[in-house]
């Protein structure tokens, strides 16, 4: 099947306009609704209730199954397509995970790519926006359950999925087990900037791509009552001792001139202090520095992420060899 050319049209500042490649297939066809996901390779939409369905793709075998959470606006394309050299395809997160443990991605509503200058919406069905983070955890919730999706999750997750990942954690603390956060947004970002320069981050990732203006059903979310959500479960139900790795990015972003509030500097200095900080949600969290990649860690480094992946599976499977980086890690 012949590759288009794919530009994924992403917010302003924490999120770099991606060109690459994938089959027309691999972007957004969309096998028929299933009752639940079954022990196989699945692909699919499921039915959530109240007339919604979401996409889900599952593939591999075993427990803890890990679950895939793409960043604000991201398609979930961005854990199983290589869209930095299509033409030589690496293995991707998806698979790589799928090689150890039992696998899921999804896709929320409203996230939106553009292939051949054309809008391709996404593959779960479109819900009204702006969307509270509150009910973007409960429709993964609902997910997994209709699909019968085992527990208990390793939920790895990507920029502003860090923040909906660890929602998730605070919510539903029995049914999560471990964490992977790829340079994730953390609401404490705003105790590292000043009030104006905090205004101006929530500004820049309120703005919509001029390609996308009129998309109704496009993500909304709003960052900042996002983040104040997410600090008033954390007080509620801090994250319990377990398995947690933190990849940061050491490619600065380049947001340039894009709000006047805040310059590169003083950006990535407060991003890398909330990095360091979200290391220390659990003991013994490791904290991996990605030498070779920006914000699209998985996409730069995919090998990096799955053996940030694999290394929290293995140390849910065996607790006593987390401190163990050898024991608990060697292939």
């Amino acid at each position: 099947m012949q590759n288009r050319r794919v530009t994924q049209l992403l917010p302003a500042l924490l999120l770099a306009v991606l060109v690459g490649t994938v089959t027309a297939r691999a972007a957004r066809d969309v096998p028929p609704a299933a009752a639940v996901a079954g022990p196989g390779d699945f692909a699919g939409l499921v039915d959530i209730g109240g007339g919604r369905r979401l996409y889900l793709e599952c593939r591999g075998s075993g427990s803890p199954t890990v679950v895939l959470e793409a960043g604000y606006r991201s398609p979930a394309t961005v854990w199983s397509d290589d869209l930095v050299q299509p033409e030589m395809p690496r293995t991707m997160v998806f698979d790589g995970v799928a090689a150890f443990t039992r696998v899921c991605l999804y896709e929320r509503p409203g996230v939106t790519s553009i292939i051949d200058g054309t809008l391709i919406p996404s593959r779960s069905d479109p819900v009204p926006m702006p969307r509270a983070v509150e009910s973007v955890v409960a429709d993964l919730h609902a997910l997994l359950h209709a699909a019968h999706v085992p527990g208990p999750y390793v939920l790895a997750a990507h920029s502003f999925g860090g923040l909906l990942a660890r929602l998730y954690a605070a919510t539903y603390p029995d049914e999560v087990v471990g964490l992977v956060l790829v340079d994730a947004w953390n609401e404490e970002l705003e105790r590292f900037v000043t009030p104006a320069q905090w205004t101006a981050i929530l500004r820049l990732n309120a703005q919509v791509p001029p390609e996308l203006v009129g998309v109704a059903d496009y993500e909304t979310i709003d960052f900042g009552i996002g983040s104040a959500v997410m600090r008033r479960a954390a007080v509620a139900q801090p994250l319990r001792s377990l398995p947690l790795a933190v990849l940061a990015r050491t490619q600065p972003l380049g947001i340039g001139d894009a709000d006047p509030e805040i310059s590169d500097a003083v950006f990535e200095a407060s991003w890398w202090s909330a990095q360091e900080q979200l290391a220390t949600l659990a003991p013994r969290a490791r904290y991996v520095a990605a030498a070779e990649s920006a914000h699209y860690v998985q996409l730069q480094q995919p090998e990096l992420v799955t053996e940030a992946i694999r290394q929290v599976v293995a140390g849910v499977r065996h607790p006593d060899t987390w401190d163990d980086l050898v024991a608990c890690c060697t292939p």
